[in-house]
């Protein structure tokens, strides 16, 4: 973590719920010839979560360690609140940052490493019993304060890093994969927690993480980072609901994505003929696309049937609607999984949600089945 010294009193920040709070312009990092970050511009916004999201080697750390100033931008600014602190040596900007190890200090108590960062500053020692008092109540850690990092558990000792980071309220706080080390029930529960505490502080997070899960939970909005660009930027159910590529589509949680071609494209959506699917796929939400172009259509597992006899007639093709062969069958809890192979030969995966406790005649592997979705579900992709 980078310890903090009082900034020079910034220029007034922009006003608006709206207005951006971290700007990002147009910066690149180079090491070598090797480029982690290319050109990104990005605008974030006072008090919310965002996440940034990525796999390995997509730039996203490069990101955020250019933001904490462990990494100087070879090229483009880095402004927080009206500063811009692109040249800005860690030690002096209004940034504090919490690391994927903790990085608490093993000789020292809960409270001793909660008020370092303080204490380097010549607080007087009233003030910091104050505040770090105030920070251990809000992460539920008051009761903690004597004991050493060993004592803890691992939710435990994320806390203390958590309340660390805050206890100098500062203007940004980075958060590098800050669940990764829990357990997933535990990581669960404490992303709860975090939504809490930042709404309490209003501080401003900036959280990388490659887990798509925790990012739809703490994100306000989402940052897809690819090969050290931003590829789309949205709320959670945008990038989910409408991924602007098949990386995207792909990326973030499971989908099923079929290759075909325009022949139809009217006030009542898209057609679409493919041959891997094997039917006529109608997409009521769709961007005009002429004729003949080579278009995928994504349908998410969950927004597809599955019944054992198809609905209305067979008789002749039909649109969203297949019949194929249930070959593995995934019992989750919650939701059952279905990959059925389609009489194309392409495989589809099919997500259904468990109801009903113990329900009678569920669909077996091997069984034949017909598979349909709604014409608002596939989302039509160009690239």
């Amino acid at each position: 973590m980078s310890s903090q010294a009082t900034p020079a009193a910034p220029p007034a920040p922009a006003s608006g719920p709206d207005s951006a709070y971290v700007r990002i312009r147009d910066v690149s990092k180079k090491f070598g010839g090797i480029t982690a970050v290319d050109h990104v511009s990005l605008d974030i916004r006072r008090g919310e979560i965002f996440c940034l999201l990525g796999g390995s080697g997509s730039g996203k750390t490069t990101l955020l360690r250019m933001l904490a100033g462990f990494e100087t931008p070879t090229a483009g600014t880095i402004e927080i609140d009206g500063q811009d602190l692109s040249r800005v040596p860690p030690y002096e900007r209004p940034v504090n940052m919490m690391f994927q190890s903790y990085a608490l200090f093993p000789h020292m108590s809960v409270e001793r490493n909660v008020a370092f960062g303080l204490e380097q500053e010549h607080l007087g020692r009233d003030a910091i019993r104050r505040q770090v008092g105030e920070i251990l109540e809000i992460v539920k850690m008051s009761g903690y304060g004597a004991r050493k990092p060993h004592q803890l558990s691992g939710g435990q000792r994320q806390r203390v890093a958590l309340a660390r980071a805050l206890v100098k309220r500062p203007k940004l706080l980075l958060l590098d994969e800050p669940l990764a080390a829990l357990d997933r029930k535990l990581r669960e529960h404490t992303q709860f927690e975090l939504l809490n505490i930042q709404q309490r502080l209003g501080v401003t997070f900036i959280v990388v993480t490659h887990d798509q899960e925790e990012a739809m939970t703490l994100g306000t909005r989402l940052g897809v980072m690819n090969r050290g660009c931003i590829v789309q930027v949205g709320t959670p159910s945008d990038i989910y609901e409408s991924p602007a590529s098949r990386f995207v589509a792909d990326f973030i949680g499971s989908v099923n994505m079929f290759e075909g071609q325009v022949y139809a494209n009217g006030a009542d959506g898209l057609c679409i003929r493919s041959a891997d699917l094997g039917c006529t796929v109608r997409a009521e939400r769709a961007a005009g696309c002429p004729r003949g172009a080579t278009v995928w259509a994504a349908i998410r597992p969950e927004k597809i049937q599955i019944a054992r006899a198809a609905a209305g007639t067979a008789a002749a093709p039909a649109e969203n609607l297949v019949a194929g062969t249930v070959r593995e069958i995934a019992y989750m809890g919650d939701t059952s999984i279905y990959l059925v192979r389609l009489d194309s030969g392409s495989m589809l995966r099919v997500t259904l949600p468990n109801v009903l406790r113990g329900a009678e005649g569920p669909i077996a592997r091997e069984e034949r089945v017909w598979l349909s979705w709604h014409g608002s579900s596939p989302v039509v992709l160009t690239e």
